[in-house]
């Protein structure tokens, strides 16, 4: 899953972007409430990590502008510890508020609590042929059978399962497989679809990955083809 965190302390932000990102999570990180909109505006997450004590403008003005771009889930992260602040924070749209100083643990926790939210309204299981893609477990699934995604094999297979038989370019599944600090490669792309076709090949899936040369992959269901 792909994440924004927006936080102008930068030995707070460094903390906060190095603990998620060694539990798999892929994040972008900026200081400014200009930036974030920038970047939510360029690109597509999971959910927007925002404290409201930004340099340039109020936190509730990048709320605001949040909503008016794109429905992504947000979890203010704030020392505005007062009551009228938490319930002007949720009546504009947040999903959920954590006060200053704060438990990594507990972050995390609630961070997950507000990925899982949009998970309701979408099935927890998207399949395509004879796949299926456990959403929780980062599982793909053939019958009874199971094998585990690695945090970036299971975001590309998220993205090709609820596409099914279309075309998902390669600028889209790179968007949502890096970070604007990851170092990556030419091929990078490349190596994860292989590893995944890998993965699928060991459950005798009859999907397959297709290669769409210079535009993207898509799935392939054998069956179709009989």
């Amino acid at each position: 899953m792909k994440l924004l965190i927006v936080e102008d302390n930068p030995a707070l932000l460094d903390m906060i972007s190095t603990h998620l990102r060694e539990r798999g999570f892929v994040v972008d990180a900026v200081r400014t409430g200009g930036e974030a909109l920038e970047r939510v505006g360029a690109a597509s997450y999971d959910a927007v990590v925002l404290d409201l004590g930004l340099p340039d403008m109020d936190g509730m003005d990048v709320l605001r502008g949040l909503r008016e771009r794109a429905m992504v889930p947000t979890l203010i992260l704030t020392a505005r510890d007062g009551l009228a602040h938490r319930i002007a924070g949720l009546d504009g749209g947040a999903d959920d508020y954590i006060l200053k100083p704060f438990d990594l643990a507990e972050f995390e926790a609630r961070l997950r609590a507000v990925l899982r939210r949009p998970g309701l309204r979408a099935p927890p299981y998207p399949s395509f042929g004879d796949l299926s893609f456990d959403i929780a477990c980062h599982a793909a699934r053939v019958g009874e059978r199971n094998i585990e995604l690695t945090p970036r094999e299971a975001t590309l297979f998220e993205a090709l399962i609820k596409n099914g038989a279309r075309i998902v370019v390669r600028d889209m599944l790179a968007d949502r497989l890096f970070g604007l600090a990851d170092d990556v490669s030419a091929n990078a792309l490349d190596a994860i679809v292989s590893r995944l076709r890998r993965k699928l090949a060991m459950l005798e899936s009859r999907v397959s990955i297709e290669t769409m040369r210079g535009i993207g992959y898509r799935l392939h269901d054998g069956q179709d083809a009989r």
